[in-house]
């Protein structure tokens, strides 16, 4: 439990007042405070996880007579607050991290200067579509009765936003599927948003360049997402450069926080009743830099489990590149095009 900032300011104001007359008090706080603070070495902020209340409570069995409000002060005047944890240390950190983010910026420009589409692709977080309260507020009148349990038995189903962003246009594209996030749900993403969007604004365009997360349905080393490019290669000739974030930097791709950020800043506070209120949400989504973006349902039926063999990998015409292959490579389409498009289930 951190120290609120009024409580350890009560502490110091006291020990401040009273500096001259009894520096035993100082010293006690320090002791109090020795094993338990951390702080930023940069702006010489600290902060602890003890009450204003426990360290009252503390200090005065020690014999001083000292109140919270004076802790409180006490506490901002050697420069405490409240802090909350900091996302920021990886998981991993490969050793290439940096030169694999300085290469797909160098590939991003380059794609950019010559007109061609640059899209970071990701899947956001699931949503259970139904009366569940959604994380933050919004202006009301009254406040809104939603359901006390999030179970999955009470919603309507589940929503998978698989998102688009075109960086060039600054413009988003989802996917709203009410199946599961797999390789082919993400492609059949990418194929509406090409069909809609992208061939309109790059009719001309014969290279594509995408940015991806190194994991989940459109991973680096998921072969059925590239046996999915291979297919949108073919069918619209074009030649897809794809390269990947590394791993523990996903919050680095893009889309994280020029799209999907703004969506859920949206829709906070609002419950997602139905998939049209979700897309409602999301094609209302505006941003003062101009951001637009548009949505579409699939009721496509995407099942799990699926796998790709030998022989098929061997058609996919794949091309590592020479800068971390691992991350980085190319799909190069087949001639002549086949013209072929499996129907997808419907769920």
């Amino acid at each position: 439990m951190r120290i609120p900032p009024t409580e350890y300011a009560s502490l110091v104001v006291a020990v401040s007042r009273s500096k001259k007359k009894d520096p035993a008090v100082i010293q006690a706080l320090e002791n109090l405070l020795q094993d338990v603070t951390a702080g930023d070495p940069s702006t010489g902020m600290k902060w602890t996880h003890k009450s204003i209340r426990r360290l009252c409570r503390t200090l005065r069995r020690q014999g001083f007579s000292i109140g919270r409000t004076t802790v409180r002060r006490l506490l901002h005047q050697r420069k405490y607050c409240l802090r909350t944890n900091r996302k920021r240390l990886a998981g991993t950190h490969d050793k290439d991290r940096d030169r694999q983010f300085r290469y797909l910026v160098r590939q991003r420009h380059r794609y950019l200067k010559h007109g061609w589409p640059v899209i970071s692709v990701d899947t956001k977080t699931k949503e259970l579509v139904g009366n569940f309260k959604n994380p933050g507020r919004c202006w009301r009148r009254q406040e809104r009765a939603v359901l006390d349990h999030d179970f999955r038995r009470y919603a309507v189903g589940v929503g998978i936003p698989y998102g688009i962003y075109d960086e060039g246009r600054n413009a988003g594209f989802v996917v709203l599927g009410v199946s599961h996030d797999t390789a082919a749900f993400a492609i059949a993403a990418i194929r509406q948003w090409w069909l809609q969007v992208g061939q309109k604004h790059y009719s001309k365009a014969k290279r594509w360049l995408i940015e991806a997360d190194g994991g989940g349905s459109n991973g680096s080393r998921n072969w059925l997402w590239k046996a999915g490019l291979q297919a949108l290669a073919d069918e619209f000739q074009v030649i897809i450069a794809v390269s990947h974030t590394p791993p523990g930097a996903s919050k680095w791709n893009l889309i994280d926080h020029r799209m999907f950020s703004l969506i859920s800043e949206n829709w906070a506070g609002e419950p997602l009743e139905s998939y049209a209120v979700m897309l409602k949400w999301i094609q209302k989504t505006r941003s003062e830099t101009g951001f637009t973006c548009r949505a579409c349902l699939d009721r496509g039926c995407y099942p799990t489990g699926g796998k790709i063999t030998e022989e098929e990998k061997a058609t996919i015409h794949l091309k590592p590149r020479r800068v971390l292959p691992k991350w980085n490579y190319t799909i190069w389409p087949h001639k002549p095009a086949p013209k072929y498009w499996p129907d997808k289930d419907k769920c």
